[in-house]
């Protein structure tokens, strides 16, 4: 069995094609998806500017095989955004996404000399 890592992915992509009921909604919520709902989970959370309304993006956790690497982790992230904003109806076009691996992430800390 392989070591499973957890990754932290931003997929970001830009509003396309957006019915007049799509941008109703988007405003009508956006308070909702603001900077202060940004957080990474594996459901995703959505976030974005009401104004004007053109990116958006999607903050996930993936756990994935340490094998598979960033990409498998990103072409997941990607593909549960996918799915969520046409399961809401919206359109949306460029997906992009960062990754970074929580697992080799270099954490430096102050010495104590230096505090």
């Amino acid at each position: 069995m392989s070591e499973q890592h957890t990754y932290r992915v931003i997929v970001r992509g830009t509003w396309d094609a957006l019915t007049d009921e799509a941008r109703e909604r988007l405003l009508g919520e956006a308070a909702e998806h603001g900077m202060l709902s940004m957080r990474f989970t594996e459901e995703g959370s959505l976030s974005y500017e009401p104004s004007p309304l053109k990116h958006f993006s999607w903050r996930y956790v993936v756990l994935s095989d340490a094998a598979d690497g960033e990409e498998m982790a990103a072409a997941l992230a990607e593909d549960r955004a996918e799915t969520a904003l046409k399961g809401l109806g919206y359109g949306f076009r460029d997906l992009k996404s960062t990754v970074t691996d929580l697992d080799t992430m270099k954490v430096n800390r102050k010495s104590a000399s230096r505090r």
